[in-house]
C-alpha cells in the first residue's frame, strides 16, 4: 500500500515528484498519529512512535526547497527562519517564540524549530501558524525556492490535513530532550498495514465518529453561546436608547407645559392691554364730545385736541400690531413642537422595527435550541442503546469467568491425575501439558478482551457526563432568554402607553383649534352691533372683540382640566 502513495515517474519533474511523495508521507502520518491516538488514548508523550514519525515529516517537509546562503551566521539553512516569521504575522505566537529562546538546552537553529514545532501542537494551532505563514508568499521567497513545496499547492494541502491533530491531547516534555542531535530518518515500516488494523479499523471509525458527533456538539454550543451574548449586548442598547426617549419625551412635555403656560401669560398680557385700550378709547371719545360742543367757541383748540387724539390712535394701533406679532410668534414655535414630536415618532417606530428584528433572532435561537434537544435526545438513545450493549457485554464477561473458574478447577484436577500417573504414562502427560498450554493462551485473550471492555466502558461514560453538562448549560441559557423576552414584552407596553397618551394630547389640541375658529365664524356672521353702545362694528373693532373672545375661550380651556 506504501508504494501506491508514492509518486516515483520518471517522466514528471523531480521537484513535483518530491513534492508529492512529502504530501503523501504527511498523509500517511497525520492519519496514522489520529488513529492509533485514538485508538489507545488521547494524551500523547514524547516517546510515542508515531508522534516521533510525524515531526520528522514534517521537518523533511518544511526542509524542501529551502535556501542556502553563504554566510554563516544566517539562520536560513535551516527551518527556524521561517518559523520565526509566524510571530510578525500572527501576534498569538509571540509567547511560543519566546518561550523557545529562553529554553537552556537548545543550542542550534535546529534545535529551536523542533521545539517550536512541539509547543505548536500542544497548543492546537499548528495549523493557524503555518497558514499565516504560506499567505505570505512573497516573505517565503526569502527562505525557500519556487518550486519548494511550502511555496506550492501541496503546502496549503499539509496545512488542511494538521487542522485534524487537534483532537489530540499531547503533553512533551521539551526541556529535558536533547532536539539538537536528533537524527530525522523517516520509518516506512511504521505506515504497512497488518491484519491487526484491519480488524481494528471498524472500531476506530466509531469512536472517530464519536468524537466528531462531540466536536460538533461543542461548535455548536460555541455559536449559541456567541449569539447569546451579542443579542445581551443588543438588548442592553436597546434598553438604552428606549430610557433616552422616555427622557427626551419627558423633556418635550416639561417644554409643552411652559409653552402652553407662556402663551396663556401672553394671552393675558394682551387683553389686558386691549382692555386698556378700550378704555383710553372711551375717555378720547368722551374728550371728543365735549370738544365738539365747545367746537363754535374754539375752533383751533378742537383742532389741536383732534390732532392729538389721531396720535393716540396711532400709537394704539402701533401696540396692537406689536402684540400680533408676539402671536405670530407663539404659532410658529407651536408649529416647530409639532415637527419635534413628528420626529420623536418616527424614531419610535424606528426602534419598534429593531424590537421585531431582535424577536426574529430570539425565535430563530429558540429554533436552535429545540434542534440542539432533539439531537441531545438522539444522543441518548444511543446511549441507551450502547448501555445495553455494555450490559451484554458484561453478561459475556461473567460467563467467561465462569468458564475460567471451571477451567482451573480442570487444572487443579488434571494436575493431581499427573502425579499419579506421572510415573506410569509419559505420553499422557504430555498431552495435558499441550491443552494446559492451551488454556491458558485463551485466558490471555479473554484477560485482553475485559481491558478493552472496560477502556470503552470508561469512554462512553465520560462523552455521557459531558452531554448531561451541555444539556444543563442550554437549559440556564434558554431560561436566561425567556426572562429577557418578558422584560423586552413589559418595555413595549409602556412605550405602547406613552404613544396613547400623545396621540390624545393631539387630539385634544386639534379640537381646541377647531372650536377657536368655529367661534371666529360665529362672532363674524351674528355679531353686527355692540350691545353696551349700540354701535356698528368696524373691522378694528371686529378684530378686538374676536381676540378678546379667544383669550377668554383659551382661559376657560387651560382651567377645565382643574375644574
Amino acid at each position: 500500500m506504501l508504494i501506491s502513495f508514492l509518486v516515483l515517474s520518471a517522466t514528471k519533474d523531480p521537484t513535483a515528484v518530491e513534492r508529492a511523495n512529502l504530501l503523501n508521507m504527511a498523509k500517511l502520518s497525520i492519519k496514522g498519529l489520529i488513529e492509533s491516538a485514538l485508538s489507545f488514548g488521547r494524551t500523547l508523550d514524547s516517546d510515542y512512535p508515531p508522534l516521533q514519525q510525524f515531526f520528522v515529516v514534517m521537518e523533511h517537509c518544511l526542509k524542501h526547497g529551502l535556501k542556502v546562503r553563504k554566510s554563516f551566521l544566517s539562520y536560513n539553512k535551516t527551518i527556524w527562519g521561517p518559523l520565526e516569521l509566524v510571530e510578525k504575522l500572527y501576534p498569538e505566537a509571540e509567547e511560543i517564540g519566546a518561550s523557545v529562546r529562553d529554553l537552556p538546552g537548545l543550542k542550534t537553529p535546529l534545535g529551536r524549530a523542533r521545539a517550536w514545532l512541539r509547543l505548536a501542537l500542544m497548543q492546537k494551532k499548528m495549523a493557524d501558524y503555518l497558514r499565516c505563514l504560506i499567505i505570505q508568499r512573497d516573505l517565503l521567497s526569502e527562505f525557500y525556492e519556487y518550486h519548494a513545496l511550502m511555496m506550492e499547492e501541496e503546502g496549503a494541502v499539509i496545512v488542511g490535513l494538521l487542522v485534524g491533530l487537534n483532537v489530540i491531547d499531547a503533553n512533551l516534555c521539551v526541556k529535558g530532550e536533547d532536539l539538537d542531535s536528533q537524527v530525522g530518518v523517516i520509518d516506512f515500516s511504521m505506515y504497512l498495514k497488518n491484519e491487526e488494523d484491519i480488524g481494528n479499523k471498524e472500531r476506530n471509525v466509531q469512536i472517530a465518529a464519536i468524537l466528531d458527533q462531540k466536536n460538533y456538539v461543542e461548535e455548536l454550543n460555541r455559536q449559541l453561546n456567541s449569539t447569546v451574548s451579542s443579542l445581551h449586548s443588543r438588548v442592553d442598547s436597546l434598553e438604552k436608547s428606549n430610557t433616552k426617549l422616555i427622557e427626551e419625551l419627558a423633556i418635550a412635555k416639561n417644554n409643552i407645559i411652559k409653552l402652553q403656560e407662556e402663551n396663556h401669560q401672553l394671552r393675558s398680557e394682551n387683553k389686558l392691554i386691549l382692555m386698556k385700550t378700550q378704555q383710553h378709547l372711551e375717555v378720547t371719545k368722551v374728550d371728543v364730545e365735549t370738544e365738539l360742543q365747545t367746537y363754535k367757541h374754539s375752533r383751533q383748540g378742537l383742532d389741536e385736541m383732534y390732532n392729538e387724539a389721531r396720535r393716540q390712535l396711532r400709537d394704539e394701533s402701533q401696540l396692537r400690531q406689536e402684540v400680533e406679532n408676539e402671536l405670530a410668534v407663539q404659532v410658529s414655535m407651536k408649529h416647530e413642537i409639532e415637527l419635534a414630536m413628528k420626529l420623536l415618532e418616527k424614531d419610535i417606530h424606528e426602534k419598534q422595527d429593531t424590537l421585531i428584528g431582535l424577536r426574529q433572532q430570539l425565535e430563530e435561537v429558540k429554533a436552535i435550541n429545540i434542534e440542539m434537544y432533539q439531537k441531545l435526545q438522539g444522543s441518548e438513545d444511543g446511549l441507551k442503546e450502547k448501555s445495553e450493549i455494555i450490559a451484554q457485554l458484561e453478561e459475556k464477561t461473567n460467563k467467561i469467568t465462569a468458564a475460567m473458574r471451571q477451567l482451573e478447577q480442570r487444572l487443579q484436577q488434571a494436575e493431581k491425575a499427573q502425579m499419579e500417573a506421572e510415573d506410569e504414562d509419559k505420553k499422557y502427560l504430555q498431552e495435558c501439558q499441550s491443552k494446559s498450554d492451551n488454556l491458558q493462551k485463551q485466558i490471555s485473550q479473554k484477560e485482553k478482551q475485559l481491558v478493552q471492555l472496560e477502556t470503552d466502558l470508561k469512554i462512553e461514560k465520560e462523552w455521557r457526563q459531558t452531554l448531561q453538562e451541555d444539556l444543563q448549560k442550554e437549559k440556564d441559557a434558554l431560561s436566561h432568554l425567556r426572562n429577557e423576552t418578558q422584560q423586552i414584552i413589559s418595555l413595549k407596553k409602556e412605550f405602547l402607553n406613552i404613544q396613547d397618551e400623545n396621540q390624545q394630547l393631539k387630539k385634544i389640541y386639534h379640537e381646541q383649534e377647531q372650536a377657536l375658529q368655529e367661534l371666529g365664524n360665529k362672532l363674524n356672521k351674528e355679531a353686527t352691533h355692540c350691545k353696551l353702545c349700540e354701535k356698528e362694528f368696524s373691522l378694528s373693532k371686529r378684530k378686538n372683540e374676536v381676540l378678546t373672545y379667544e383669550s377668554t375661550y383659551n382661559e376657560w380651556f387651560m382651567y377645565e382640566p382643574c375644574i
